[in-house]
């Protein structure tokens, strides 16, 4: 890592020191202007250099950070910036003339902007999705029309494990009844022998989310396995599981380096997800305690720990405030062996956490408090709550996990003033 620099001095950096000409060559993509720019919802920061994007990023927390964190490091950059989405969700829909297309939404709409090609997502994932296209008039597949309500074929979903190489294939559609689904399949994947997996998912609903709650495994096990820090995951459909996996390697790892952990510690993980942080956390820590409401992503999360053999780790069902609460309060036979948590760590959405769970945090007072954020704005109200109560962020590490976007993703350090 990058030695810091006071946050109240940022000097002029750039994080690209060894990246040669593949950083090069990604620089020079970045100021190829894609032509869905402007209408497709995808980036930010179309026609940017990807160093003036990190320079900008890091005028961005400089200026939210300024004052409540001790030290700030250079955001860590990607070495090329360009398709680094292991997700891809493509759109199907009429135009006017009453012709299937593919594409994109365009930004704060439903209309479909055709993209074949796109600089940000995986280049075999957009190849599968073209080709899915392409074999729409073969099998005689209808597209779904939003106004009318009428169509079978919806979205496809895309999902690459990064570190294995495996391709999971969604087909969001409006009725189980597939006709010819087994040569569809075998026709998809003469074309990509690395798909491992095909599931056909059933959404009638007239919603704007993308998956229903009801999938069928077309072909292969319905998931794919990916490994992050030494751990395996897996990715179905619906599961959260971060679209750089390269980046989020990167963020995680800063984490646990300012968790500081020995093996001794006990540690609360909050919005745990489908538990790769605290899995990861669990090999160095004496006991992990995950934390998340979403019903699917603890089922999730429980076989990711059997399947990376993790018995110091257990996930509780449970909105993560009212967790902490009762667990400050020392209410409900939460507490394992009646001991606060030693290290906190939380990565809530990008709204943040709430007022409640950092005064239940404070009330408990863990050595170290590690928040990873997702929302730069968000995190400079939540550090001032917490600075309040007594919790001070010693240091912040900004990491680029979505380039050509204004999102960014943030670790922050934060101990205790007494």
């Amino acid at each position: 890592m990058a030695a810091p620099f006071s946050i109240l001095e940022i000097k002029k950096r750039r994080n690209i020191k060894g990246r040669g000409n593949i950083m090069e060559s990604g620089i020079k993509s970045s100021l190829q202007k894609c032509p869905a720019a402007g209408r497709c919802g995808g980036c930010d920061l179309q026609g940017v250099g990807y160093d003036q994007q990190l320079a900008q990023k890091n005028r961005q927390l400089k200026k939210l950070l300024s004052g409540l964190a001790t030290e700030l490091y250079p955001i860590q950059g990607m070495d090329d910036p360009t398709h680094y989405r292991c997700k891809v969700n493509a759109a199907f829909g009429l135009n006017r003339k009453g012709k299937p297309v593919l594409g994109r939404y365009e930004k704060n709409t439903h209309h479909i902007v055709q993209t074949p090609d796109c600089m940000i997502e995986d280049e075999r994932a957009c190849e599968i999705t073209q080709a899915i296209y392409s074999l729409l008039p073969s099998f005689r597949i209808r597209v779904y029309d939003e106004d009318s309500g009428y169509g079978f074929l919806r979205h496809v979903q895309i999902r690459r494990g990064w570190a294995t190489g495996q391709y999971m294939v969604t087909l969001v559609c409006t009725d189980p009844v597939f006709p010819s689904k087994q040569n569809f399949v075998k026709a998809l994947r003469t074309r990509f022998p690395e798909i491992s997996t095909i599931v056909l998912n059933i959404n009638d609903r007239h919603t704007s989310m993308v998956l229903g709650e009801r999938s069928i495994t077309l072909y292969g096990k319905g998931y794919i396995e990916d490994q992050l820090c030494g751990s395996t995951f897996r990715i179905s459909p619906g599961s959260f599981y971060q679209i750089n996996p390269a980046q989020t390697q990167r963020l995680y790892e800063t984490a646990l380096e300012y968790a500081g952990l020995t093996g001794r510690e006990h540690v609360l993980d909050a919005y745990c997800g489908t538990g790769t942080i605290g899995i990861i956390a669990a090999k160095r820590a004496r006991q992990v305690t995950g934390v998340e409401l979403n019903r699917d992503a603890v089922r999730d999360a429980v076989w990711n720990a059997r399947r990376n053999r993790t018995e110091n780790i257990r996930f509780i069902k449970m909105d993560a405030t009212e967790y902490m609460e009762q667990l400050s309060a020392g209410r409900g036979g939460l507490r394992e062996g009646g001991k606060r948590p030693d290290v906190l760590i939380l990565d809530p959405p990008r709204s943040g956490t709430t007022p409640r769970f950092i005064e239940a945090a404070a009330r408990m007072r863990p050595d170290r408090i590690v928040y990873v954020s997702c929302g730069p704005d968000t995190l400079a109200r939540d550090l001032k709550l917490f600075r309040k109560k007594g919790y001070q962020a010693q240091k912040a590490q900004g990491v680029d996990l979505f380039p050509f976007t204004n999102h960014l993703e943030t670790v922050c350090l934060l101990t205790h003033n007494g």
